[in-house]
Formats: C-alpha cells, sequence, structure tokens
C-alpha cells in the first residue's frame, strides 16, 4: 500500500491505542497463571497476534474481541507444528522462554527480519537455568527441548544487547525448582521495559528483587496466579500524534497513564526541552504548534522513540543530536541507517558518527520514502510529511499494523490530507 501525505494541519482529539509491550507482557502471564484471567483493553495487532496465535499453538486458550480476551492458563502442551513469530521479537523472545514449560521440543521461526535479530544471549541464560535449547549461531530459528520444569539457579547475560532478554528470563524463573540470580554483565538499556515486566508481573501475585542499579535480579519459586488486568495507552503510539500537533496544529491525546512505567513516556520531556506548548489534563496531553528548538538527547533506554524524535529535529530550528543508538541496528530495520537514509531523501542533512546521530533542522522536502517494513518509520515520516515542501509518498504503509493498525485513520480524523488509504 503507498500513502501520500500533503503539507497541512492536525486538530482535533485522539485516543491512544492500547500499550503493545504491556498486552504482550499481560499475556504470558496470564499464560503462566493456572485459571481464567481477563484482559481488558488489549492491543490487537500483528505483533500480539503473533503472541496470542503461538500460545495458542502450546495449548493456551485465549478466546474473545477486540475490547477484552479471556486466558485459560497454566498447562502447556507440545506444539503439532513450528511456532512462527512473524515479525514480533517481542514473541520470539517472551515465548522462546515459556518453551521450557512444555515437554517436549518447540521450535520457534518467523519472517525474514526476524532472523535478524539477536537471541544467543537469551538462549545461553536459559541454558545456564538448566534448560536445554539452541539458536542458528546468534538468531533464529530457536529450538528448546523442555521437560515442563526449570531448574533454577544462577545466570549471567548482558544488559546491552536486549531488555527482553531479561524480561524473558524475569518471566519464567518463578516457575523454577529453586530460586533465580540473574545477573548482567553489562550496564541495562531500556531499564524501563524490564520495570514494565516486574509491573506486570505483580498483577498476578509474583514478584522479582532487583537491585537498584538492575544489574542483578533474585526470583524465588512462586506461582501465577490469575487476574482480571487492564491495558494502559501506549505511549509509543501516541508519541506521533503529539507530534503532529506540535508540529501541524493542535491535537489531544486521551487514555495516557502520567504515571506509567513505560519508557516512551518520556517524549513529554524531550517536547519540552524543544519548547513545546504542552498541556496535560488528566490522563490526556494536548500539543499544540509552535516552533521547535534543537536538542541533545540519549536514547538508551527508549529506542522505539528514536523516529519520532528524529523528525521533531528535521523540523526545529538548529542541530541536533541524538546518542545511544547502537541497538536500533537490531529492530525491525537497520533503524539507524533506514531513518538517515529517508531523512536525506526529505532534504534533511544528517551526519552519523558511531552510534550518535547530527540532525540539522530546517525545512523538510517532501519525496518517496521507504521505511524498510518498519512500523515507527512508516509512522514518523508521515507526520514529518505534514510539515515538507510537496508531497510526502511512504511505500508499504501498511506495516503500521504491526504497532497501531488505526494509525492512518486516526491521522485521516485530525484533518490531514492524505491518500491511498
Amino acid at each position: 500500500m503507498i500513502v501520500r501525505i500533503t503539507r497541512g494541519e492536525a486538530e482535533g482529539r485522539v485516543t491512544a491505542p492500547s500499550s503493545k509491550s504491556m498486552t504482550h507482557r499481560m499475556l504470558l502471564c496470564s499464560a503462566l497463571a493456572k485459571g481464567r484471567s481477563i484482559i481488558r483493553a488489549p492491543l490487537d495487532c500483528d505483533d500480539t497476534r503473533a503472541t496470542r496465535k503461538v500460545l495458542g499453538e502450546m495449548g493456551i486458550k485465549v478466546s474473545g474481541g477486540h475490547s477484552l480476551w479471556e486466558v485459560e492458563g497454566g498447562t502447556f502442551r507440545r506444539p503439532a507444528t513450528e511456532l512462527h513469530c512473524g515479525e514480533s521479537g517481542t514473541t520470539l523472545r517472551l515465548v522462546t522462554a515459556a518453551c521450557a514449560l512444555v515437554d517436549g521440543v518447540c521450535r520457534l521461526t518467523g519472517d525474514s527480519s526476524l532472523a535478524k535479530r539477536p537471541i544467543k544471549d537469551l538462549v545461553e541464560g536459559l541454558n545456564q537455568l538448566g534448560v536445554e535449547c539452541e539458536c542458528d549461531g546468534e538468531y533464529p530459528p530457536v529450538t528448546v527441548r523442555g521437560t515442563g520444569a526449570i531448574e533454577g539457579g544462577e545466570a549471567e547475560i548482558p544488559g546491552d544487547v536486549s531488555s527482553q532478554f531479561v524480561s524473558a528470563l524475569l518471566l519464567v524463573a518463578p516457575m523454577a525448582k529453586r530460586p533465580s540470580t540473574i545477573r548482567l554483565t553489562t550496564p541495562l538499556e531500556s531499564k524501563p521495559y524490564v520495570s514494565m515486566t516486574m509491573d506486570a508481573q505483580r498483577l498476578f501475585g509474583v514478584t522479582a528483587e532487583a537491585s537498584e542499579d538492575m544489574l542483578s535480579y533474585r526470583v524465588e519459586p512462586q506461582e501465577y496466579g490469575p487476574s482480571e488486568v487492564s491495558v494502559e495507552g501506549d505511549w509509543s503510539s501516541a508519541a506521533y500524534l503529539l507530534a503532529a500537533g506540535a508540529l501541524a496544529g493542535r491535537v489531544s491525546v486521551d487514555n495516557l497513564n502520567m504515571a506509567s512505567s513505560q519508557a516512551d513516556r518520556e517524549i513529554v520531556e524531550i517536547l519540552s526541552r524543544m519548547g513545546a506548548r504542552t498541556e496535560i489534563c488528566g490522563d490526556s496531553i494536548t500539543l499544540e504548534r509552535t516552533q521547535l528548538r534543537g536538542i541533545e538527547a540519549d536514547l538508551s533506554d527508549s529506542p522505539d522513540l528514536f523516529p519520532v524524535v528524529a523528525i521533531l529535529c528535521a523540523a526545529s530550528k538548529g542541530e541536533s543530536v541524538l546518542r545511544g543508538l547502537k541497538r536500533l541496528r537490531f529492530k525491525e530495520s537497520d533503524r539507524l541507517a533506514a531513518m538517515v537514509e529517508n531523512l536525506r531523501r526529505m532534504g534533511v542533512e544528517t551526519r552519523r558518527e558511531g552510534d550518535t546521530l547530527f540532525i540539522e533542522g530546517g525545512s523538510p522536502k517532501g519525496g518517496v520514502v521507504d521505511p524498510h517494513k518498519d512500523h515507527r518509520i512508516a509512522m514518523a515520516l508521515a507526520v514529518l510529511g505534514l510539515v515538507s515542501e510537496g508531497e510526502t509518498t511512504i511505500l508499504d504503509a501498511e506495516c503500521v499494523s504491526k504497532s497501531y493498525p488505526g494509525f492512518w485513520g486516526d491521522l485521516r480524523s485530525l484533518g490531514v490530507n492524505l491518500s491511498g488509504v
């Protein structure tokens, strides 16, 4: 699908979709809890459907529609076929750990982009906890030879490749026969995502102890209990709508928890530092157009914000410096290289030095851009199109369904001039 956007205003009010990250975690916790759990307001997108599908193939019944899912958890069975995780790295990593509780062999695969997402450190961590598993060098496919149980003990893994490795181990560690200790050999990046995992666990009656620096975790043997939970709004998705208001009009976004542990809540602070006009009232935030200024920001803990922060910088006055971008090579695309390519296509000057990107703000121009099937890049470039000269053409625009299926409809509801959907 090709979407075309022309310069114009964005005005109105939108409800943020539910959190993708928390939907994944609540699904896993529900699957680990023996009995019936209810998840209200789940996000129904490509990635969460992948998690729901593979859990179903492992014997976990998930039923319900758009606003509510019921999960019958606690009993895993050996899947009859390979567990295909689509393009969802979260599904691959969290479910790999859950496969240890299957009595039998599980093989996890995915689409071509998933074959480039590293998983070796998680596999080695599981091996240290007594789970027999292996992968293809650094990457999927993954084979787990489960026994229906986890021994526990001590595991050491790096913390600067993917926080999902830590989350995966934390999710299954309570099911081990003996206490588990997880130590990180390098500083943890994306700390809020691990905090989110522990938040989800507490809702199902499980606690993990973390050191103050989040380099060490201890988990006692425990049982997940079934629960009734609600998924809060997604700050990652809301960031694009807030950016549209800050650049092109006045946009209010509802359904946002100001006290959320989500990493991408940082977008409010970043916009404020750039000089944005921000109003917060309850669970709603309003952004109004103003001239933004360049910024220096470290995105180590919120890498998913990189595309939207990059386009804000492209439309701002002066130079911006974005640091902490190392792990962007391992997203749905090489996200750093793909954003640099597309910003240059739109007339934005950039300079890359290692894992730091310098962006010279100014007057972007429309053009044909290729998000490389990366949902976050497609949404970011769409917002930049609102303030670019001429027409912006976005290829493979359907990729937004990975995390935000309603994105194009929400943009249209704000009066954005777009065609193709």
